[in-house]
This record gives structure tokens, C-alpha cells and sequence, in this order.
């Protein structure tokens, strides 16, 4: 039975400033939720966001006071390992709350897993694979030091794949930032573009063209989420991959995407999606229609990686590889034992539910009072 469900915030500095289109983050606020059930077991989810309210229409205070108010009374006292029968009974009932949902279902997975032993994984399908590749973000604005960065990762082998946050200069400013990154890294690099929705689709068709010109390979959500149109008109004008983000908030969608043939990836985000379930769908979705797959971030702490890598993990195709990189870029830990990345990839945890455990006395100093 479910006995209580808590949120936590927690305001965690970032290791740099953090530049997007939409907001440039100093601190990252971590919203924990935890699940304790009758027969002793506990679980955790994760619903942190970007930006407050600038990246979405969900924020930190928001998701804590909505589950408080509204969620958690609904399945207090609900059988724990019904945990279908207890999100069935939140979709019907909530509306939105997309990130609120993702961490209610991650936490009662979580402990589901955990009753039964078993890692996360194999509750949404059983992993294929058991270590992703990670992406970093560049994201400083400045190219001398976002080419440094990238070396340092080089050289530590903790990543080879690079995306460059850009949309809020002028054009041409943006464009002359990629590639002067690009070549300064070569071409065994992989060098990617997230312009978060900022450009007109005329800038799109203008700086892609330079873009794929200069050896970038991939370009996500140019245009803003809900012109589908122009995501599809730039998907089959250019050769280079085109990759929807912002615009995919669940599985209708992503069916919705790919029957306009409007990307030719979809980032996957469980919190974006409504949780592990629908997050597995639009990956169904894209299997089925053959779009390729990338593992996105909404720059979580350990629970909301973890969450992500195990189901990540069971995803026949992968090839765009993921952005598993948020723990990374926090300045305090709040897993007893680090997730671990080595070799250009994240392993994921191997046991009982999401295979990390939180520290309660880091939690107890990190959380807001």
C-alpha cells in the first residue's frame, strides 16, 4: 500500500554558467520525489526541469504543490505494485502535469523493482545494452573556452560527442561559433546544434545550410515546437538530421511527427513524455516508423539519469546516441555513489530498481527549507 509521498526541492549550483535560448542557469533546483510503502519499500522519481518557467509550462514550486495538493491524495492508500492501475487512475483524472506524472511513475517502478529484485530495466522490456553513450554540452557562449572544454573531455574520455547550445546571438554570430569549434575538434568529433525553438524558418534554412556545409551533424528543434510544417519542410530539404525536442510531449506526437515525416530523430525525455511508459511508446513510435533515436535530458540529478539510462538501456536503436550528462554538471552529488562514466559512456546501474540510493544527510543540507 502507498503510506506517504513526499517532494523535495533541492537548489544545486552549477559547475558554470549554463547558456540556452531560453535562460542561462547558475543553479540547477532538483525536484525528488519519494514514494514509502506499507511493506517498508521506498522509491524515487525525479520531475526536474529547466529554467523555472522559461523552458516549459511546469516549474520546480508547481510540480511540488500539485503533487502535494492534488496527486499524492488520489493514491494514498492504492495497492503499490498496481502501479498501471495507479497512473491509469492520475492520467484520467490530472490533467498535464507531464513532469509531475514521470516522477510518481519512476518512484512507484522504482520500488516495484526493488520489491522484486530486479534492476528497472527489465520491468520496461529488459536492457539490450549496458552502458550509452554521452553527449556534453558546450554552453559557455564563448568559443576559446568551449574548445578548451571539449578538449579537457577528450582527454579524460568522458565524451566525444558535443552540442553547442546557440539561438541567442544573431545568426551569423552562431554559425561563425560552430565552426570555428568544429574545426578547431576535427572531424573524429561529433559536433551537434540545439537551437531550443529560436530561430524564424527562414534563419533555419540559412544557417543549416552553413551548418551542414561545415560537418555538423545534427540539428535539434530549429523551429519553434508547434511548427510542425517547417520541421518537415527542413527535414527533407537537407541531408543533415533533423531532431525534434520541444515538440514531443508523448507518444500522439511523436505519431503525429513521424507520420508528417517532420524529423528524422526524436530526443526522448521521460519527464517531457509523462513518464518511463510513455516515453517507451515514442520510441516505439519512431522505431516503427524509422526515425532514429537520441536520449535527451531535461538536466536531472541521479534519479532522473538513472530513470533515463535504465530505459534508454532497452532501446533496440540508439544511434544518435543520448545527453545523459546532467549529474555532471552539478556541483554536489546527492546519490551515495556516483553513477559512472568512463570510456565516453554511462553504465548503468546494475541493482534493485533504479541501482542508486540517495544521501539523506546531503539531501537534509542541499533541500530548500
Amino acid at each position: 500500500m502507498i503510506q506517504n509521498i513526499e517532494v523535495i526541492l533541492a537548489d544545486v549550483p552549477t559547475i558554470r554558467p549554463h547558456k540556452l535560448s531560453v535562460a542561462t542557469m547558475n543553479t540547477q533546483t532538483l525536484v525528488l520525489v519519494r514514494v514509502v510503502c506499507a511493506d517498508g519499500v521506498e522509491g524515487w522519481g525525479e520531475a526536474t526541469t529547466i529554467g523555472g518557467l522559461n523552458y516549459g509550462e511546469e516549474s520546480p514550486e508547481s510540480i511540488k504543490v500539485n503533487i502535494d495538493t492534488h496527486i499524492a491524495p488520489l493514491l494514498i492508500g492504492m495497492e503499490a505494485s498496481q502501479v498501471a492501475k495507479a497512473m491509469a487512475k492520475i492520467r484520467k483524472i490530472i490533467q498535464g502535469n507531464r513532469f509531475a506524472k514521470c516522477a510518481i511513475e519512476t518512484a512507484l517502478l522504482d520500488a516495484q523493482a526493488r520489491r522484486l529484485g530486479i534492476p528497472l530495466s527489465e520491468l520496461l522490456g529488459g536492457r539490450v545494452r549496458d552502458a550509452l553513450p554521452v553527449a556534453w554540452t558546450l554552453a559557455s557562449g564563448y568559443t576559446a573556452k568551449d574548445i578548451a572544454e571539449a578538449e579537457t573531455m577528450l582527454e579524460k574520455r568522458r565524451h566525444r560527442i558535443f552540442k553547442l547550445k546557440i539561438g541567442a546571438r544573431p545568426l551569423a554570430e552562431d554559425v561563425k561559433h560552430v565552426l570555428a569549434i568544429k574545426k578547431a575538434l576535427g572531424d573524429a568529433v561529433s559536433v551537434r546544434v540545439d537551437v531550443n525553438q529560436a530561430w524564424s524558418e527562414l534563419e533555419a534554412v540559412q544557417g543549416i545550410a552553413a551548418l551542414e556545409a561545415g560537418g555538423v551533424d545534427l540539428i535539434e528543434q530549429p523551429v519553434r515546437a508547434e511548427n510542425m510544417a517547417a520541421m518537415a519542410r527542413l527535414a527533407q530539404r537537407y541531408a543533415v538530421s533533423i531532431m525534434a525536442d520541444e515538440a514531443l510531449h508523448g507518444p500522439q506526437d511523436a505519431l503525429a511527427f513521424a507520420n508528417a515525416s517532420a524529423a528524422d530523430v526524436f530526443a526522448v525525455k521521460i519527464t517531457q513524455s509523462g513518464g518511463l511508459i510513455p516515453a517507451a511508446q515514442v520510441a516505439t513510435v519512431a522505431q516503427l516508423s524509422g526515425v532514429s533515436l537520441y536520449g535527451g535530458t531535461m538536466l536531472e540529478g541521479g534519479i532522473g539519469t538513472a530513470a533515463s539510462a535504465h530505459l534508454f538501456s532497452t532501446f533496440a536503436d540508439l544511434s544518435a546516441g543520448t545527453e545523459l550528462f546532467g549529474p555532471l554538471l552539478l556541483t554536489e552529488e546527492v546519490l551515495q555513489t556516483p553513477l559512472v562514466y568512463k570510456d565516453f559512456m554511462l553504465h548503468v546501474p546494475t541493482g534493485p530498481g533504479l541501482g542508486v540510493d540517495i544521501d539523506m544527510d546531503k539531501l537534509a543540507r542541499l533541500r530548500r527549507k
